[in-house]
């Protein structure tokens, strides 16, 4: 079932989005459509100003943050792209907005847009480092005081860098660095009943199945 029950009221809702990319004022780059779902990418110098006038405008109405969230690219020089998901119920529309940025650009607030922006920018910045100038309280949401890194990188370790315990002795949680009890192990998961391309463990040690008897005539 299509996403968007009307397709006139999506087709209006993308030639209002492209209407606003050609003025080249809010810094629309692009809009596609795919598997029924409206992207836009932006400047990233003017994202406070485009969800702006995409809140106030009344073809398209989209006047709720349902999320902001990041997404790594370790290979490109500006790694992170981060996505607003907005939501106009009065269309019954949805718009995802995209744009790039790097660990040093800072990509600008929009708390007061969307005051509930605040809670979706300090996860993106605890998970991926992406730094957003002017919210009022960026500081780590989901990991401890005093982590070290972005656990959503995509060169951040597996493990990890340190690992916490409650020591009874000093009766206090204590961080030590990550100790592995035993090393990671690959799994090929092959059904028992296919048999594996190779002896498994253990094989080696079973008798080779004898030749079957020839025949009688």
């Amino acid at each position: 079932m299509a996403l968007y029950p009307n397709a006139d009221i999506q087709a209006a809702f993308v030639a209002r989005l492209e209407a606003l990319m050609g003025e080249g004022a809010l810094g629309l780059t692009a809009v596609t459509v795919a598997h029924d779902e409206i992207t836009v990418t932006a400047e990233t110098a003017k994202v406070a100003e485009l969800l702006v006038a995409l809140k106030a405008d009344k073809a398209l109405l989209l006047d709720q943050l349902v999320d902001i969230c990041g997404v790594d690219y370790p290979e490109r020089d500006k790694r992170f792209d981060v996505v607003y998901h907005l939501l106009s119920m009065r269309k019954n529309m949805r718009l995802r907005v995209k744009l790039k940025t790097d660990e040093d650009t800072p990509v600008p607030s929009v708390v007061d847009i969307f005051p509930t922006a605040g809670w979706f920018e300090r996860e993106a910045w605890d998970m991926y480092g992406i730094f957003f100038d002017g919210n009022p309280d960026l500081r780590r949401i989901l990991t401890d005081y005093g982590f070290e890194g972005h656990p959503l990188r995509k060169d951040f370790p597996l493990t990890g860098y340190v690992e916490l315990r409650y020591d009874e002795e000093q009766k206090r949680v204590v961080y030590e660095p990550v100790k592995l009890t035993q090393e990671f192990r690959r799994f090929d998961f092959l059904s028992p009943w296919e048999g594996a391309k190779y002896i498994l463990p253990g094989d080696e040690k079973a008798a080779p199945a004898a030749p079957p008897a020839p025949a009688k005539n």
